[in-house]
């Protein structure tokens, strides 16, 4: 689905990622794990064009997304949901919910069913402020924007992120359920590991911005666990 090669990112004359090659296969859930501040957000940023590459390739189903504009990306197939979820808290929890269909390339500007049938709240809270939900709430939201742009490929940066245990839970089940029922190939940030057991097929530890660690979730031991994981 998506495979990284030689990615090189900077943050001013910091340098960020290191000579990255990884891979997220097709129809997998993989989560990118590691301590605060090991490049994890910009690794999401420059998979979805909102950092612009120093170096490397992003072969998505044989397109190289490198040079290509975050719109277009999303054009392609790709959902994106930012840490901190960036909803707009003056729109209308339906105005926001149009925005992702935008992208969409078969010109359907009308909120997929299928995303109230996930997030029932949502439908009803259509006239509601953005601003005006609860954190889980707007989750939800975020996440339901990044379906109306109907991806195959979903990016979800820390989306338990000061939510709810219950909304967490809920969070935990529809990760499953797009990935089991609607096919969709997700690729996790997250840092609470009880969750990513349950979600994630597979995992990547990063450590100072290189890759350290990658495979099927169960190899996901307790020394790796300890050396790149507890604080």
């Amino acid at each position: 689905m998506l495979s990284i090669a030689g990615l090189n990112q900077y943050y001013g004359q910091s340098h960020t990622l290191w000579d990255l090659d990884l891979a997220f296969p097709e129809g997998q859930v993989t989560c990118v794990m590691g301590r605060n501040g090991v490049g994890k957000t910009t690794l999401m940023q420059s998979i979805m064009g909102l950092l612009p590459l120093r170096s490397g390739t992003l072969d998505y189903q044989g397109k190289d997304l490198a040079r290509l504009p975050a719109e277009r990306r999303a054009g392609l197939g790709i959902g994106y949901v930012p840490q901190g979820r960036q909803i707009f808290p003056l729109l209308t929890v339906e105005e926001n919910l149009q925005v992702g269909l935008a992208a969409r390339p078969d010109g359907v500007r009308k909120v997929p069913p299928f995303i109230f049938d996930l997030f029932p709240v949502l439908k009803d809270m259509l006239r509601r402020r953005g601003g005006d939900l609860s954190g889980g709430q707007q989750q939800q939201l975020a996440i339901g924007r990044a379906l109306g742009v109907d991806p195959r490929l979903l990016i979800l940066d820390e989306p338990t992120e000061g939510i709810q245990p219950n909304i967490v839970q809920e969070i935990g089940d529809i990760i499953r359920r797009l990935n089991g029922e609607h096919g969709l190939t997700v690729i996790l940030v997250e840092q609470k590991l009880p969750f990513a057991r349950r979600v994630a097929d597979r995992f990547v530890l990063l450590e100072r911005g290189r890759r350290m660690a990658q495979g099927p979730m169960p190899d996901l031991g307790d020394d790796l666990v300890r050396q790149y994981l507890t604080v």
